[in-house]
């Protein structure tokens, strides 16, 4: 059954779970020898014991044999399973529900409420449920029973298994209301704590960044030094002297570039200057990796309303750069970017014809500073910064980047996913 497939978002504490049980245990034991060694009541004594032991098992089990701090979802449904009948059949055998102790056995359903998935907690009430009924009419009788002298006494009676069948339906209605929020609670708290992490490497890399900008500044005015009187030297070769303009021109684009790492980072820049739609982000991208670079480059604008404009974003510009530019790096031959939108999602698809996302990095990318361990991709792979860094910035800016390998290309593929409201709120 699907609601028993192990999650990760519901499951019980391994050892808080086994310390109450412990006491319910030893509880059942103590309350079962007192009442027939010191209150001299009448009762399968030795039958009880034997179910109290047969629990006993069951948490030593899974005290030695389950090491996982957490427990599954199947795992712990299970072991309820086990905690009520073990309860239903020691009423059952000490005076069925006019046993004093039956409040207990609404217990195993109510602690699974907060932490268990919702089909799980149906099911183990309806268990209960169909437990209390048969423990109404079924039991072996003792002087615990009520006898039924009085049409008092017949009322008084049937109102217990009533007030514990209400009593089942508001705690677990209450508990499952309760765990829901705290499950909320905790993926919001997961996903700061993420955020705050993504933060910090930023921040981190932010710093390496300057130190950079300023180690770079000598080497890049040498070279762009030499390359002005190579052009003088060689003027006049047409080849040569494309070639050496086009040089000059990224040296001059990472000075621009490395100033704003040293400048003020509002520092207007002429590319993002205007509103534009993502199709022109996406034209101007790929116009200035065509002049570095002699893969072919295929765009397709799939927008089926207006194309929105969006006020000027440094964090998606630069992050739709990065992952182009990482499509640029591990392709062979081609680049395929596609738009896809309607009226409520835009999407943009990055894939090339490369060899795709290693195995071994799949479940890692996101993460920054990975490299994968095999061979045919390791001389090729960086640190992960790429991807980090554009999925990081486009997410701050309510983006859902997915990284895959592509089914129709081979390669790798990127779909970066926005509500049309968010983007119209940038």
């Amino acid at each position: 059954m699907e609601f028993l497939i192990n999650s990760k978002n519901y499951s019980l504490n391994r050892k808080t779970y086994i310390n109450l049980r412990w006491i319910a245990i030893i509880g059942q034991f103590v309350a079962i020898n007192l009442a027939y060694f010191f209150l001299k009541f009448e009762f399968y004594f030795i039958k009880a014991n034997i179910i109290i032991l047969i629990g006993a098992i069951s948490n030593i089990y899974l005290l030695s044999f389950y090491s996982k701090n957490l427990l599954s979802n199947r795992t712990a449904f299970n072991f309820l399973i086990i905690d009520i009948l073990q309860l239903t059949f020691l009423l059952f055998l000490t005076g069925g529900i006019a046993n004093p102790f039956v409040i207990f056995l609404i217990m195993p359903s109510v602690f699974a409420s907060l932490s268990l998935e919702k089909k799980t907690n149906y099911i183990l009430i309806l268990i209960t449920l169909i437990c209390i009924i048969v423990l109404t009419f079924f039991f072996e009788k003792t002087y615990l029973s009520f006898p039924k002298r009085s049409v008092i006494d017949s009322y008084y009676y049937f109102a217990i298994p009533i007030s514990l069948i209400i009593a089942l339906f508001f705690l677990n209605f209450f508990a499952i209301t309760f765990g829901q929020e705290s499950s909320l609670r905790k993926e919001a708290l997961n996903k700061i704590q993420q955020l705050i992490a993504k933060e910090h490497e930023l921040v981190s890399l932010g710093g390496q960044a300057a130190a950079a900008a300023h180690s770079l500044a000598t080497p890049l005015s040498t070279i762009k030094l030499i390359t002005q009187e190579l052009y003088k030297l060689l003027k006049g070769n047409k080849d040569i002297e494309k070639d050496m303009v086009l040089l000059n021109q990224q040296v001059e684009r990472c000075n621009e570039i490395l100033k704003k790492l040293t400048l003020d980072p509002d520092i207007d820049d002429e590319f993002i200057d205007y509103d534009f739609t993502l199709s022109n982000y996406i034209n101007e991208i790929i116009k200035s990796f065509q002049n570095i670079s002699n893969k072919k480059f295929f765009f397709q604008d799939n927008q089926d309303t207006n194309p929105i404009k969006f006020k000027r974003s440094i964090e998606i510009i630069y992050g739709l750069r990065n992952f182009v530019g990482n499509a640029n790096k591990f392709a062979k031959k081609k680049i395929f970017i596609t738009i896809n939108s309607d009226s409520e999602i835009t999407e943009i698809i990055i894939e090339d014809d490369g060899e795709g996302f290693s195995k071994d990095i799949l479940d890692k990318i996101g993460e920054p500073y990975i490299r994968s361990k095999e061979k045919n991709y390791n001389n090729k792979s960086g640190l992960g910064l790429g991807i980090f860094i554009g999925g990081t910035l486009l997410e701050r800016n309510f983006a859902k980047v997915t990284c895959r390998n592509s089914i129709t290309r081979n390669g790798a593929e990127v779909i970066i996913r926005w509500n049309n409201k968010d983007l119209l709120g940038l």
